[in-house]
């Protein structure tokens, strides 16, 4: 199986359902989530911005998307971790619009994938 739709049917199945679910969950959520969410947002920043630094020296224009996850994403899953139930509703709102943007987005690049549109 091509490579980026494992990518796009893992955001679809598990990233983007899991955002959307810490994003309307807010501070119900049990208290280990927030570990996770920490542990999850230094990870994604990390690997993020190693790889758009290497596709900036490669000149790839790919570069935008690493970008994204090391500048937006990873850094928001941190912060919420972080502020645990005392982080404010924006960052949770912010965290539900980036799940539901990231399931249109990826579902969209499958169905280009199998020229479904």
């Amino acid at each position: 199986m091509d490579v980026h739709v494992v990518i796009n049917l893992f955001h679809i199945l598990i990233v983007a359902p899991f955002l959307i679910w810490v994003g309307v969950s807010r501070g119900q959520l049990p208290d280990g989530v927030f570990s996770v969410l920490v542990g999850l947002g230094l990870f994604v920043t990390l690997y993020h911005a190693y790889k758009a630094y290497t596709r900036l020296v490669a000149k790839s224009g790919y570069a935008w998307v690493n970008l994204i996850h090391a500048l937006w994403i990873g850094p928001l899953l941190f912060y919420i971790g972080a502020n645990k139930k005392e982080t404010p509703r924006a960052a949770f709102e912010l965290l539900l619009l980036t799940g539901f943007a990231a399931l249109g987005y990826h579902m969209y690049e499958l169905a280009a994938h199998y020229d479904i549109l």
